[in-house]
């Protein structure tokens, strides 16, 4: 016989996947609203339960067991097939609702998404977004998000789905102040003698794509350079006088055409990069999801993401 009490178990198997997803017990509770102690006594309960135990802990970080993943797997499936069923039963498509978790490119997911996701919050006022706004890439599984954007090439997988939304030019841009001090460079070499800002990822400076006189790719590191990793602190710092940036065209065209950016050395443009919208191969069918997905495709037919 079942041992399953609805209204207890599905607390606790909600609060379980939050706590799989999160660093700290602590973390859960706040994404909860409850105490650090109720989640935890919430997933001894579970464990309990189960007869077997769900997380290792310690006092760094939270990590599952194999048992705790093969059960967020099962448990995340089955509150997507709740969530898409009660959207398609008590809301139908004409009124979804429900969370959509998204992560984004700061300076593109604030200045270009949020204009876009607001329009659409008015339009389907049940629809609630949680956003994150970063430069890092994230794995939209393990982080248990609905939709990621990304400026880039992608590897394949068969877990993710992807669109591509529109490419983007890549530009060498520096300040007309740190032009007038540090000159402007009239080729590759000329670099070396600038100081530049790189981008960066786990501690490593995201290198220029470049292309060579042959017209080949290439990945350049210069010799001199900060690294930053926030796409509006990059800008900033270029616009501020503190070096060379490569930036995609949706970043620096406005500062292109009022001058307050100089576009450096054209002939070293690599071949656009895409912008891709990526989500779970799960999600795919969840109502909300699909209808956000179809919006951000018909706005890139519209050339709203194009350069």
């Amino acid at each position: 016989m079942s041992t399953f009490n609805s209204d207890e178990s599905l607390r606790g198997i909600t609060t379980f996947v939050v706590a799989a997803n999160s660093a700290s017990f602590t973390e859960a509770s706040e994404k909860l609203g409850i105490t650090k102690s109720a989640v935890g006594k919430s997933i001894a309960r579970l464990e309990e339960r189960l007869g077997t135990k769900l997380f290792h802990r310690s006092t760094r970080k939270l990590s599952l067991t194999s048992d705790g993943e093969a059960y967020l797997t099962s448990c995340t499936t089955a509150l997507e097939i709740l969530d898409s069923a009660e959207n398609s039963l008590s809301r139908r498509k004409n009124n979804p609702s429900g969370v959509i978790r998204i992560d984004m490119p700061a300076f593109f997911g604030r200045h270009l998404m949020m204009p876009i996701l607001t329009d659409f919050a008015h339009h389907y006022p049940d629809i609630l977004f949680e956003l994150s706004f970063n430069d890092r890439l994230v794995d939209p599984i393990e982080e248990g998000l609905d939709l990621v954007l990304r400026f880039s090439q992608l590897k394949s997988t068969n877990e993710l789905k992807s669109r591509c939304l529109s490419e983007q030019s890549l530009y060498l841009c520096a300040s007309p102040t740190y032009l007038r001090r540090y000159g402007t460079p009239q080729t590759l070499a000329d670099i070396h003698h600038h100081i530049c800002l790189m981008g960066y990822r786990c501690r490593a400076p995201l290198a220029w794509q470049l292309k060579d006189e042959y017209e080949n790719p290439i990945s350049y590191l210069p010799e001199k350079y900060h690294q930053i990793g926030d796409g509006d602190a990059l800008l900033n710092a270029c616009l501020g006088g503190m070096g060379i940036v490569q930036l995609p065209e949706s970043m620096v065209k406005d500062h292109i055409e009022n001058q307050t950016l100089i576009p450096l050395l054209p002939e070293l443009m690599p071949a656009p990069i895409p912008l891709h919208i990526l989500w779970p191969c799960s999600k795919e069918l969840i109502p909300k999801v699909r209808l956000l997905v179809d919006e951000l495709l018909r706005r890139a037919k519209q050339g709203l993401f194009s350069h």
